[in-house]
């Protein structure tokens, strides 16, 4: 079944300021649907409120996965079904190693945790370690993963995107989902801060994911990233709402005429 992901009519507020007013868009498995705005437009918002961030409140519409709503469901929880979120500015953890963090995450993801507390309660007996992936496993495929989407082994061992520049750590996000396996990843400005190498390799590691079923809302501001990671949509989103959405020279539109065309040529009442 190919997974979908459906915003609709979703209106988000931050204390007394409403940010989204009336989104509404579609990502599929296998597809990238690239939205584009300028800085303040709250492309972050929605971002946030489609992983379940508490900070963010849903005050009217609907997210569904799968034609499910997931408004009540817990981060954790949306992660479980597949739905996963590339941060702009990916934090540091200082003291957890980048193994230890990506364990315990595809652990979780995965289910394990699940099923030891399953055996248990069949009258089995829990070893320890059980709530993990088993090392052997894991190691596997962290290596084989991480030659695949050319990160360097030696990340296994720093500590998560702790001194890492600005390429490392979104080469890390690309080796997080090649992972975690989303079935829908939102990429919030996965371009932000990279040089032309490095947005490269990261292009690419989107690209692969994409051919391996994975579907992409990709958020960013220029048309420098789908250059390399070519859409099947294009959205513009703008104070709050997508206002136009079309095919990939959509793009190129946008890049020659810039944000001000917008509010000009579409009629888009202000905020």
């Amino acid at each position: 079944m190919t997974a979908v992901l459906e915003v609709k009519d979703l209106h988000v507020s931050v204390g007394d300021n409403e940010i989204l007013k009336g989104v509404s868009l579609t990502v599929r498995q296998g597809e990238v649907h690239a939205l584009m705005g300028p800085n303040g437009s709250g492309k972050s918002t929605m971002a946030y409120a489609i992983a379940g961030h508490p900070h963010y409140q849903v005050t009217s519409g609907d997210i569904l996965f799968n034609g499910q709503s997931i408004l009540d469901l817990e981060p954790d929880e949306r992660a479980k079904l597949g739905i996963f979120l590339a941060f702009q500015y990916p934090v540091a953890i200082p003291g957890v190693s980048f193994a230890n963090f990506l364990r315990a995450a595809v652990s979780s993801v995965r289910g394990y945790k699940d099923r030891a507390r399953a055996e248990v309660a069949q009258g089995g007996k829990r070893e320890i370690g059980s709530e993990l992936m088993p090392m052997r496993e894991f190691r596997k495929e962290l290596l084989a993963k991480m030659d695949r989407f050319n990160v360097d082994r030696s990340f296994a061992q720093r500590y998560l995107n702790d001194g890492f520049s600005g390429g490392e750590k979104k080469r890390g996000e690309v080796l997080q989902m090649a992972m975690l396996e989303p079935k829908i990843a939102i990429l919030d400005e996965s371009d932000s801060g990279l040089d032309i190498d490095a947005l490269r390799v990261v292009a690419d590691g989107i690209n692969k994911l994409v051919a391996d079923g994975m579907g992409a809302l990709l958020i960013t501001h220029y048309q420098r990233i789908l250059n390399y990671v070519k859409p099947d949509k294009v959205s513009i989103f703008y104070k709050g709402r997508v206002v136009l959405t079309g095919g990939p020279e959509l793009a190129h539109v946008l890049e020659e005429k810039g944000y001000g065309w917008v509010e000009k040529e579409l009629a888009v009442e202000p905020a």
